[in-house]
């Protein structure tokens, strides 16, 4: 089947799984145009037309967005999301749907995320409602439902709708996201997510070009969070020739412990992927540069990952006045827990994050996928 037929079916498909904006994400224009304000591209959508996007869309001066479906689902434990400083070896039931508001060229969820610009990518979407989301939750013992795999914030309608319920229930409810939101995307949510996760990709306007958005937004949202109350975790994919020099890290590093110095910043290692292999893998020696880097700026919670072994106990969280580790960690798996109402039990020192004075120490959490039905 030619690529443009397949993307119109995809595309078709998706329209059917649709609802109406929320108000609070939309402004309605004259000639039956609309603002969307789900990202911080804040896209005026005429009629007939997408957002950039690709999934919420403008249908006789109504803004349409996605509902109903889930294209990926799987069992996570929390640190692969990561979260480490929030209710540790918890798992996280993982749902996304489809498109992103940035075409990052290294995307690891790009068959979903990449599914309307890329003739290679999609997943077939799957029929279900909330209801369903949290029974599946519940039926892995999961404490924790994220939204991710595509850009949650272009979905944020589909995403309350299911934290509502999720929430009523005991769950907890998260974002993994690019961090591209606006005021108005963010007073939606709040209500409801309590751990976000944010991809900043870089510090400075010209990778975000590439990638397809701008830095301020990001740069916002992050601040953002953490006034509204949300725990925030940030990631940095650490990509040679691409944004790390000792310069941009350094003023990632600084803004980072400008807006909360106990804010955990996990530095990745990059590996050729998807349509970015002009750049040479990550080495260890290149996380532990951009480790010192944050020391020197101040943060207190730093976590070089994705190459396993290679950091010592520096995976693990480190009480920041007697360097006691107060949760050990092994890739995924948590080791130790060596905290008392979220104190290191050593010195008393309060360690921040999301606690409820349980741990789940030693089990096996690998990542495992869900039958969506």
């Amino acid at each position: 089947m030619p690529a443009a037929q397949t993307k119109s079916t995809l595309g078709d498909l998706l329209a059917r799984r649709t609802a109406e904006a929320a108000p609070e994400l939309c402004d309605k224009l004259e000639n039956n145009a609309v603002r969307c304000y789900a990202c911080g591209h804040r896209c005026k959508i005429l009629d007939g037309l997408n957002g950039i996007c690709k999934v919420r869309f403008n249908e006789g001066g109504v803004l349409k967005v996605p509902r109903g479906y889930a294209a990926a689902l799987q069992v996570d434990p929390i640190e692969k999301k990561p979260f480490f400083h929030a209710y540790p070896g918890a798992l996280a039931l993982s749902f996304g749907m489809m498109g992103c508001d940035y075409h990052c060229g290294y995307c690891q969820n790009w068959v979903t995320s990449q599914a309307l610009r890329d003739p290679v990518a999609g997943a077939a979407p799957t029929d279900l409602e909330p209801a369903d989301l949290v029974r599946l939750a519940r039926r892995h013992g999961a404490k924790v439902i994220t939204s991710t795999y595509n850009e949650p914030l272009i979905t944020s309608e589909w995403a309350v709708e299911i934290f509502r319920e999720a929430k009523r229930e005991g769950l907890i409810c998260s974002y993994v996201s690019n961090g591209n939101g606006t005021e108005q995307v963010l007073d939606y949510i709040a209500p409801y997510v309590e751990l976000y996760k944010v991809d900043l990709k870089g510090f400075t306007q010209k990778a975000y070009r590439d990638l397809g958005g701008q830095l301020e937004p990001v740069l916002e949202t992050i601040k953002g969070l953490k006034q509204r109350g949300i725990w925030v975790e940030i990631v940095t994919l650490i990509v040679p020739g691409f944004n790390d020099s000792d310069e941009e890290l350094t003023n990632m590093a600084e803004f980072i412990a400008g807006v909360d110095a106990d804010i955990p910043w996990h530095i990745t290692a990059f590996h050729q992927d998807y349509k970015m292999t002009e750049h040479a893998n990550t080495t260890a020696s290149h996380l532990l540069r951009a480790y010192e880097i944050g020391r020197r700026a101040g943060l207190h919670y730093i976590y070089p990952g994705n190459i396993p072994g290679a950091f010592g106990d520096r995976e693990g969280t480190h009480c920041p006045t007697c360097d006691n580790i107060v949760i050990g960690r092994e890739g995924f798996r948590v080791t130790s827990f060596d905290m008392d109402e979220g104190r290191c039990r050593k010195c008393g020192t309060e360690i921040p994050g999301r606690w409820d004075g349980t741990a789940e120490v030693g089990r096996d959490r690998v990542p495992r996928a869900v039958a969506l039905r």
